[in-house]
């Protein structure tokens, strides 16, 4: 029998294969609409003061492919702080958005919330959260707008209802940290992502610029009010959670939000 010998087979084969795994391994993340562009209907609403799912005064619309919060519909707003959460949670991930406040701030919400909103992350889940309660446990990414008033108000700072951070080393008992922003004055777009991964390092970038990092987010301190009890265990880490965006009363719109996953992939033995 004469035995027909294929020289380059066997090393093309495993060299494809090889290039295969390669590739498969060295595949980055990629980004995800978190928002369609269409519709909220990924997307839950909890308002202060109503049920978990009910869209009071449709603050939270769609308008041209941008989530707009409005207030047109609300009279007197009467602390209806309200959150618009995805409907899955994250653990290690980028988030990105664009952000950009518009029109009159409602003159019946608190001051302080005039040209003021934020993202919140490792959040509760909306449908813990009893009917009046106000905030939702998590750490927020606030945005901010100058005032015109010519004095400094940076953007993409953290705030934290129901939660503490590690900050400079040191756990900071600040309900807000102001990030090293520049004032954005106006109604213009403004880009913020934040880096996330899980109870470890955070990270908010705004227009590109690292402004501000913290560590070791976790439960505690006050400004979150009614809550379930069983639900607020202080010195608990949060490593995941919801995303949610923030309706406090000043008109604001968000689009091209956009995640990508940066979870820690298991190691398998060859």
């Amino acid at each position: 029998m004469i035995r027909k010998r294929f020289p380059f087979a066997l090393p093309a084969l495993l060299l494809a294969i090889c290039c295969s795994g390669c590739a498969a391994a060295q595949e980055e993340p990629k980004w995800v609409p978190l928002f369609n562009g269409t519709d909220i209907n990924d997307w839950i609403v909890k308002i202060h003061h109503h049920e978990t799912g009910e869209n009071f005064g449709n603050t939270f619309r769609v308008k041209d492919s941008i989530i707009q919060v409005r207030y047109d519909q609300y009279g007197d707003f009467n602390e209806q702080y309200g959150h618009l959460y995805y409907k899955q949670p994250f653990s290690h991930y980028h988030l990105k958005m664009e952000y950009r406040f518009v029109g009159e701030w409602c003159k019946t919400a608190p001051s302080y919330t005039i040209l003021n909103s934020g993202v919140m992350y490792h959040s509760q889940d909306p449908r813990t959260m009893p009917r009046e309660q106000d905030w939702p446990i998590s750490v927020e990414m606030q945005f901010l707008a100058g005032l015109g008033d010519g004095q400094p108000r940076p953007t993409g700072n953290m705030c934290s209802p129901g939660t503490h951070i590690v900050y400079q080393g040191k756990l900071d008992p600040r309900h807000c940290i102001n990030s090293s922003s520049k004032t954005y004055e106006g109604e213009q777009w403004v880009k913020a992502e934040l880096i996330v991964l899980g109870d470890s390092l955070i990270t908010h970038i705004i227009n590109g610029d690292t402004v501000l990092q913290y560590s070791r987010p976790q439960i505690g301190g006050p400004v979150v009010n009614n809550y379930d009890p069983a639900i607020k265990t202080d010195g608990k880490l949060l490593s995941s959670g919801f995303i949610a965006l923030q309706s406090e009363g000043q008109p604001i719109d968000f689009r091209r939000i956009e995640i990508m996953d940066l979870s820690p992939k298991a190691v398998t033995a060859p």
